[in-house]
């Protein structure tokens, strides 16, 4: 007897931005498989008998490698549960959500997918940046933020990234060096400005801010850690009208 997987994307850190959708599939899930980044405040909405799986990896320590994943996925459907595989942020950004689909269907499991809101636009909008904006950007990117040149890893086309308006890093601060001498490279003004959120959305955001010839210091002299997010754009500026979110946090204190 097959049962069913969801494969949920939990937003980027506060509970509250969870979708409708997403709370009811923690809610009928009999299994969880919950990633690193989840907030482990959206598992108490778990059904008493749920079975709860840690999978989070963390550089150089995995709680569970991919294939493992798969298998406990397929597995545990097969047994006619209905399971869930509950990620951080959004199931299809950078959170190999397609594998996992594409691992169900070949064993003919019935899945559904449920977007989640991404960190990429979540995590500035609590920064009080926008992505986009009429008089700044127009364009925008979402990057992956690891790779290395020199380890044969950077596949990206910075030629290309650099022409558009607002780029956002992910997972991206031990690269900052790589990040900002390749877009400078490749057009970029050195006076870009750059915002770097740590812990996007939850009450121990921070926000630092400065240009692509300066925040590689800046990370160092505040020692901003990951989970962050590099925003690279002009609509940076657009902060000091509206931060609200750090603002209001100082006032609850």
């Amino acid at each position: 007897m097959s049962g069913f997987v969801y494969i949920v994307g939990a937003g980027p850190g506060d509970p509250k931005l969870l979708t409708i959708r997403g709370l009811e599939c923690i809610q009928q899930a009999d299994v969880i498989l919950y990633d690193r980044l989840v907030n482990v405040e959206l598992l108490e909405h778990a059904k008493a008998s749920a079975e709860l799986i840690y999978c989070g990896k963390e550089p150089g320590k995995h709680g569970m490698i991919q294939d493992e994943i798969h298998r406990v996925l397929v597995e545990q459907a097969n047994l006619g549960k209905e399971v869930l595989r509950l990620k951080g942020g959004d199931p299809f950004v950078f959170g190999r959500g397609a594998e996992e689909a594409a691992v169900l269907r070949q064993a003919r499991i019935p899945f559904e997918i449920v977007p989640g809101i991404t960190a990429g636009i979540a995590a500035p909008a609590y920064a009080g940046i926008p992505v986009t904006h009429r008089d700044h950007a127009a364009s925008f990117a979402i990057v992956p933020g690891q790779g290395r040149a020199e380890k044969g890893q950077d596949f990206l086309n910075w030629a290309a990234i650099s022409q558009i308006d607002t780029v956002a890093f992910y997972m991206s601060v031990g690269n900052i060096e790589h990040i900002t001498k390749s877009l400078i490279e490749h057009g970029k003004s050195e006076t870009t400005p750059v915002a770097v959120i740590e812990w996007g959305t939850t009450k121990n955001q921070r926000t630092i801010t400065g240009e692509l010839a300066t925040i590689s210091q800046e990370i160092q002299t505040y020692h901003i850690q990951n989970p962050s997010m590099i925003l690279v754009g002009d609509v940076v500026g657009v902060r000091e009208e509206i931060s609200w979110f750090e603002e209001k946090e100082q006032k609850l204190c």
